[in-house]
C-alpha cells in the first residue's frame, strides 16, 4: 500500500481506537490505522472471567518478558500487552479507574497547560456511557459502556466492614466525588461482555470508506524528510510496505512499544542509536526512560466455607455456566471474581491514596477441576496490593535494530528504599485489614506469605520472590515542559514535525489508578488537538481526598 493519508495511526489498541473513531467522524480525512495483531473476535476475549485464561497463556500477546534485575533476585516473567485489535483493552481485567484529581493537577503544575483535572474531567465523560447515567463525573451518551460488577460478591459486606474498622468509609463511585475508601470498581463490560476500546470506538466506524484498518501490520519505522514525519514503513504478509501522511503520524502503541518505534526510526539517545547503526532524526535522550508502573504484593488465605469462585470452577459447573454466558451474559462468567476494592493511605504520608487493594475470592492458581481428574487449588482468598506512586523508574531500550527483536524491558521495582519499605507495610497494611473482627471471620489462617514471614528481612525475602507489577506500564515518552521529556504538552514530539504520540506512554507520572481510562481519554484530548478544535469546556468540580476518620488506622 503507498496510497496517501491524511493521518496515519500505529496501534489499534486502547488510544489508537479512539483516534481513528475520532479522526475519520468528520468524514474529510482519510485514515490508516495499523495493527500487528488480528481479529479480537474470541470467545476468551469476549468472556469477562477469560482474561485469565489469555494472559497466562499468552494468547493474542507480544511476549514480552523482562529483564533480570538484581532487586528482584534476577526473576523474569511475562508483561502482557495486547496483539490484536483493541489492545490491551481486549486482554485486560477490565477494571475502569481514572487515578485521582491530584494527579492531573500535578501534571498541570509541572507545566504542563490543559492537562489539569478540571480540563481532563470533560473527556473522560465523553468517552463514556456510565450505569449511573450522566453526571457531574460521568457520561451518559460515550461510545465505551462501563457497568458494575453483575457477579454475586459473597465476601463484600465483609471486607468493606473490616475497612471501616480501620477508619475507611464505603465509596460507591471511585471516579466520583471521593478519591478513597473500600468499594467495588466500575467495569468496561457491556450485557456480560468485554467492552474493550475496539468495541467501543472502531467497531461502529470500520464502515467508514475514509478509515482504513489493517491487521498484521507491524510498524517497522517512521518515514521522514528532514525533520518532517511523511509516513509509516510497515511488514505485511512477509512484505515491507510504506503508506505516506499529508498530515500527521500518531504513535500509539503503549509504553512498551511506542519508544521502540521511535528508537527504530532515529528517535531517541544519539549515542545509543548510533552504536546500533540506526541515523539519528532527533536526540532525544528521554525516549525509553521514566518507564513507571505500579509495583504489586501479594497474599493469600484460606477462606472459610465455600463461598469462592473455586466451586464454580468444578467442571460440570463451568460447563453449565459457559452457557449461560453464552445465552444470557450472565453467571460467575460474566464478571469478576473479585470481592472488594479499596484505595487506602498505607505509609500515612499524604491525603490522597498511596495504595490499591484488591480483594479476590480465588486464588491465584485456580484452575478448572473435577474429582478424579484433577485437584483444584481450594477455598482461598487472594489480596494484591499495588503502590501507586513508586519512586523507582524502569526504561525501555533496544536490542538490536531489527524491528523484528523485541525490546528490553527493565522494571525497576524495589530499586529504592523507599519502594522497599513500601512493599514491606503493603503486607503488613493486608494483615492489619484480615485481623480486624469483620475480615477474620471469612478466614481461617493465612497461606501466603506465612506466619513465619514477619521482621523487615523476612517480609524482604519474600518480596524479591513474587513482586510483580500491575501491568500498567506508564510514562516512557512522556510529556514534559521546557526541554525535558518527549513530547509537548500538545503530545507532539520534540525535535520532528508531523508526529505525536498519543497513549499510556504519555503520561508524565503513573496515575493513582488503572491505566486504560487515561489512555483513552489522552486520545480523546489528542483528537481534538490534531484536527484544531477548542478543547471541551472545563469542570467546575474537583475530588477530595479519601477523607474518613483514618485514627484507627496509624493510632
Amino acid at each position: 500500500m503507498t496510497a496517501g493519508f491524511d493521518f496515519i495511526i500505529v496501534g489499534a489498541g486502547s488510544a489508537g481506537c479512539v483516534l481513528a473513531n475520532r479522526l475519520s467522524a468528520p468524514g474529510t480525512a482519510r485514515v490508516l490505522l495499523l495493527e500487528a495483531g488480528g481479529s479480537d473476535r474470541h470467545p476468551l476475549v469476549r468472556m469477562p472471567i477469560g482474561w485469565f485464561s489469555l494472559v497466562r497463556q499468552g494468547r493474542f500477546d507480544w511476549g514480552l518478558r523482562n529483564e533480570p534485575e538484581e532487586a528482584t533476585d534476577g526473576r523474569v516473567w511475562p508483561q502482557p500487552r495486547g496483539k490484536l485489535l483493541g489492545g490491551t483493552s481486549s486482554i485486560n481485567g477490565m477494571m475502569y479507574s481514572r487515578g485521582v484529581a491530584a494527579d492531573y493537577d500535578g501534571w498541570a503544575a509541572a507545566g504542563l497547560a490543559g492537562w489539569d483535572y478540571a480540563s481532563v474531567l470533560p473527556y473522560f465523560r465523553r468517552s463514556e456511557t456510565n450505569w449511573r447515567g450522566a453526571g457531574d463525573y460521568h457520561g451518559g451518551d460515550g461510545p465505551l459502556r462501563v457497568e458494575r460488577q453483575r457477579a454475586a460478591q459473597p465476601f463484600y459486606d465483609g471486607i468493606v466492614a473490616a475497612g471501616r474498622a480501620l477508619g475507611y468509609r464505603e465509596n460507591d463511585d471511585f471516579n466520583g466525588a471521593g478519591a478513597g475508601g473500600f468499594g467495588m470498581p466500575d467495569f468496561t463490560v457491556h450485557r456480560g461482555r468485554r467492552h474493550s476500546s475496539a468495541d467501543a470506538f472502531l467497531a461502529a466506524a470500520r464502515s467508514r470508506p475514509n478509515l482504513v484498518v489493517q491487521t498484521g501490520a507491524t510498524a517497522t519505522r517512521i518515514l521522514f524528510d528532514g525533520d518532517r514525519a511523511t509516513g509509516v514503513e510497515y511488514a505485511r504478509d512477509g512484505q515491507l510496505h510504506r503508506a505516506e501522511a499529508d498530515g500527521e503520524v500518531i504513535v500509539a502503541g503503549g509504553a512498551y512499544h511506542s519508544p521502540h518505534l521511535l528508537m527504530l526510526s532515529g528517535i531517541g539517545e544519539a549515542a545509543m542509536l548510533q552504536r546500533h547503526g540506526i541515523g539519528v532524526v532527533a536526540d532525544l535522550p528521554a525516549v525509553g526512560q521514566d518507564l513507571q508502573d505500579h509495583p504489586m504484593v501479594g497474599a493469600g488465605y484460606a477462606a472459610r466455607g465455600t463461598a469462592t469462585f473455586e466451586r464454580a470452577l468444578r467442571l460440570d459447573r463451568l460447563a453449565l455456566a459457559a452457557v449461560d454466558w453464552a445465552l444470557r451474559g450472565r453467571g460467575p462468567l460474566a464478571g469478576q471474581p473479585m470481592s472488594a476494592q479499596a484505595f487506602v493511605n498505607v505509609l500515612g504520608d499524604g491525603d490522597w491514596p498511596d495504595v490499591q487493594v484488591q480483594v479476590s475470592h480465588v486464588s491465584m492458581m485456580a484452575q478448572p477441576w473435577f474429582p478424579l481428574w484433577r485437584k483444584g487449588a481450594g477455598h482461598q482468598i487472594g489480596v494484591g496490593a499495588l503502590q501507586l506512586q513508586p519512586e523507582g523508574r524502569g526504561e525501555i531500550t533496544l536490542r538490536s535494530a531489527d524491528p523484528a527483536d523485541a525490546p528490553r524491558v527493565r522494571l525497576g521495582l524495589l530499586a529504592t528504599e523507599g519502594d522497599r519499605r513500601a512493599a514491606r507495610e503493603m503486607v503488613r497494611f493486608i494483615r492489619r485489614l484480615f485481623a480486624t473482627a469483620a475480615a477474620s471471620e471469612l478466614v481461617s489462617a493465612e497461606l501466603f506469605p506465612g506466619p513465619a514471614a514477619q521482621s523487615d528481612a523476612e517480609l524482604d525475602a519474600v518480596i524479591r520472590a513474587t513482586i510483580m507489577t500491575g501491568s500498567h506500564p506508564t510514562s516512557s515518552c512522556a510529556m514534559a515542559a521546557g526541554n525535558g521529556g518527549v513530547l509537548d504538552a500538545e503530545l507532539r514530539v520534540k525535535g520532528v514535525r508531523g508526529l505525536r504520540v498519543a497513549d499510556a506512554s504519555a503520561i508524565p507520572r503513573v496515575p493513582r489508578g488503572n491505566t486504560n481510562a487515561p489512555a483513552i481519554m489522552i486520545a480523546e484530548k489528542a483528537s481534538d488537538l490534531i484536527l484544531g478544535r477548542a478543547p471541551l469546556p472545563r469542570a467546575a468540580i474537583t475530588q477530595t481526598p479519601i477523607g474518613g476518620d483514618r485514627s484507627k488506622e496509624f493510632a
